[in-house]
């Protein structure tokens, strides 16, 4: 099996195009609920974990959560905008209402060194979309960047291996989003550009094989499906 990434949902438009970044690095990743359990993933054995975005507020009634155990699996987790507010909050940081709303372009100032910033510029154009913000981080994360509304617009437990970015870097209008998803992906998870489609389809048949033996199989194509 290639290095692989996986990436809870929490409803971001923009999932899809994490995993396209994500593949894009020829890396394996899936897209799985947030329901999943901390055994559940350690049994899947990633090599990292993207926690979306998503429109909910971390104390909206319902809102999706996380098992505070794959905090502790010991694998790398980057938050992405609620997905890094819900780190915060189940962490015991403090995610508030911010006093506008955030969206659009944004001038991001590194503050401090981090494998996560490694290649990006001091000051670089960011692309936020979010009402609510960190306003306290939990114990042993420390501040990496900032922008004008966010004091944490990136935040990290170095020792965890535990990020979060209030920004979206999986969108185009983030200057140097992909250097911040391929530093996460090859140099924090350590993953291996070992993932093509031709591989992966390899690997399904060889997967379909093993569970349908002797047996025959019926598959639904586009309209059949």
């Amino acid at each position: 099996m290639p290095s692989y990434i996986l990436i809870l949902d929490y409803g971001s438009q923009y999932n899809q195009l994490i995993a396209r970044r994500v593949r894009e690095q020829h890396v394996y990743c899936t897209i799985e609920p947030p329901t999943l359990s901390a055994a559940d993933i350690r049994a899947r054995e990633p090599m990292g974990i993207i926690l979306s975005g998503g429109p909910a507020s971390v104390y909206a009634k319902g809102a999706p959560s996380i098992d505070p155990g794959i905090f502790s699996l010991g694998i790398p987790v980057l938050g992405i905008c609620y997905g890094m507010q819900l780190m915060a909050h189940t962490l015991g940081g403090a995610v508030k209402p911010g006093g506008r709303r955030e969206y659009g372009r944004a001038d991001l100032t590194v503050v401090r060194p981090t494998p996560l910033l490694d290649k990006v510029p001091g000051t670089s154009v960011v692309w936020m979309s979010h009402g609510d913000k960190v306003t306290r981080l939990p114990k042993g994360f420390v501040t990496c960047a900032r922008s004008g509304n966010s004091e944490f617009g990136v935040a990290a437990d170095e020792r965890r291996r535990l990020y979060g970015v209030q920004f979206h870097p999986e969108v185009e209008h983030t200057a140097y989003g992909r250097r911040v998803l391929t530093n996460f992906v090859r140099r924090i998870c350590g993953c291996k550009p070992d993932w093509t489609m031709k591989s992966f389809v390899r690997h399904q048949v060889e997967t379909i094989r093993a569970a349908v033996g002797t047996e025959r199989v019926i598959c639904g194509l586009s309209g059949g499906v």
